[in-house]
């Protein structure tokens, strides 16, 4: 007989752990067990209230993901369970399909992060798990079999991507996007088959920009100097009206506008929201100030940085007002409440979208440009220093935290100043600039944000804050 595994051994032994948004580690240590320990701790642990038969699983299109979807789909087979397998498709098409037909979902990805990396994303029948869940996985004692040898083929089925498309289609017009050139950057991105689809069953004249055959990790909160001189070229060269694309997992978009600059994710959410009448939004900390300046809304709650902690707000703002939403800085969307949108109701997704926003923002009559020129001038840079373990970027913030003061003297300031630490060491000085710095939830990055009243303010400061960085951490290898 088959000794037995117990999940929260095999999971602690891995070294993996949950992140700011699913468990996320290297492709290395997703190994099949600790794949299977995952699936059932999920399954054994978060979804006892709910009946159901069938696990939803969908992949990214990382070349570690499969795998993994297979030991997952394995282990929930040994529990009894029957799966159905979605293939590549974003990871919102996954939780949307899974919600609709009341089934508990995983999608295998590592969303943005390096390539070297992957991670799972676990879904309730009603949405994304809370951070009380994932304790929950982690600690879980039920046990299995090993996987290691058992992993056999899966089967697509696709009527996730054609849920997801008629979500959309269905939604607007067959004209609202007539006239429009869009250019979709396509990548590796989960969604790249779909896209060009979508955009031109809303009336879209449609350009597919440079698919990969290798995985490309785009970070929307952090978009490369390539990325940003490629936008600029193609709608030169094309003459776009926006240029769409979004991160690996199709749950972050990335939007640029007719002169190829690429809207920061918190400002597409802004405006998605304002053009919504949404009444109540919960945004992370590192979402820009123009959310409160613009008066646009009844209530704006601000939370840690990660999807389950804005969920985690909607109830609350629920009561007391009758449309609710989020947004990350990232630019993924959550919607809250059921909204009349265009030709109907477009039901709620509490769960990072990519079309939504892109899609109400590109049906309006202004030009992208137009719309942020609307908008309180308030700007946000932001970089990351890549394989920066987490232990030195909290002695980094330890250090500024010992002398704040001194910290802002040295990029310039000498005034009064107010911190927030709900999510690492934020800021605030009383000209009303912002530093923002954090140790990265999904990867060994340090992430630094800086707010100004102009881009050329956020920018310098933003360089300034991360050379002092590297001149310290020059100082610790002496």
């Amino acid at each position: 007989m088959d000794s037995k595994l117990v999940c929260s051994e095999i999971i602690a032994n891995s070294g993996i752990a949950f992140g700011t948004s699913g468990a996320r580690d290297l492709v290395k240590d997703f190994t099949p067990n600790v794949n299977a320990a995952f699936a059932v701790a999920f399954i054994s642990s978060t979804v006892n209230k709910f009946i159901f038969d069938t696990v939803a699983i969908a992949i990214d299109n990382r070349p570690s993901s499969y795998a993994i979807a297979q030991a997952c789909a394995e282990a929930l087979k040994q529990s009894g369970l029957n799966v159905v397998y979605y293939g590549v498709v974003p990871t919102p098409a996954l939780a949307y399909k899974a919600m609709q037909d009341g089934m508990p979902a995983i999608m295998v990805t590592g969303s943005h992060i390096p390539f070297d990396r992957n991670g799972l994303k676990f879904y309730r029948p009603d949405g994304e798990i809370s951070k009380d869940d994932e304790l929950a996985i982690v600690s879980s004692s039920t046990s299995f079999t090993s996987v290691e040898t058992k992993l056999k083929a899966l089967h697509v089925d696709n009527s996730a991507t054609e849920v997801y498309v008629k979500r959309y289609s269905s939604l607007f017009s067959a004209d609202a996007l007539k006239g429009k050139k869009i250019g979709i950057y396509e990548h590796s991105s989960a969604g790249r088959d779909i896209y060009k689809q979508l955009f031109e069953l809303l009336g879209a004249e449609v350009t597919s920009l440079e698919r990969t055959n290798t995985f490309v990790p785009i970070d929307t909160e952090a978009v490369s100097v390539a990325d940003q001189k490629k936008a600029i070229d193609w709608s030169v060269e094309y003459g776009f009206d926006a240029i769409f694309s979004t991160d690996g997992d199709g749950d972050r978009p990335l939007i640029a506008d007719e002169k190829g600059q690429w809207l920061r994710g918190d400002v597409l959410g802004l405006l998605c929201s304002q053009l919504l009448k949404v009444e109540a939004l919960a945004v992370p900390v590192s979402c820009n100030t123009a959310i409160e300046k613009s008066s646009s809304f009844k209530e704006v709650v601000r939370t840690k940085i990660g999807s389950p902690y804005v969920i985690s707000e909607f109830e609350k703002l629920a009561e007391r007002n009758s449309s609710v939403a989020g947004f990350e800085a990232n630019g993924g969307y959550l919607l809250a409440s059921d909204m009349e949108v265009g030709n109907g109701t477009l039901k709620a997704l509490p769960t990072r979208d990519a079309l939504l926003p892109a899609f109400v923002v590109l049906t309006q009559e202004k030009s992208l440009s137009q719309l942020v020129d609307g908008l309180p001038a308030r700007y946000t840079a932001s970089d990351r220093l890549q394989n920066f373990a987490r232990e030195k970027s909290l002695t980094f913030i330890d250090s500024i935290r010992e002398n704040p003061g001194y910290f802002l003297s040295q990029l310039g300031y000498d005034e009064r100043y107010k911190i927030d630490e709900v999510d690492g060491l934020r800021i605030e000085v009383a000209s009303g600039d912002i530093i923002h710095i954090r140790p990265s939830g999904n990867a060994p990055e340090l992430r630094f944000y800086s707010e100004s009243f102009s881009l050329f303010e956020a920018k310098y400061k933003l360089n300034s804050c991360m050379a002092l960085l590297v001149s310290k951490v020059d100082n610790w290898s002496e």
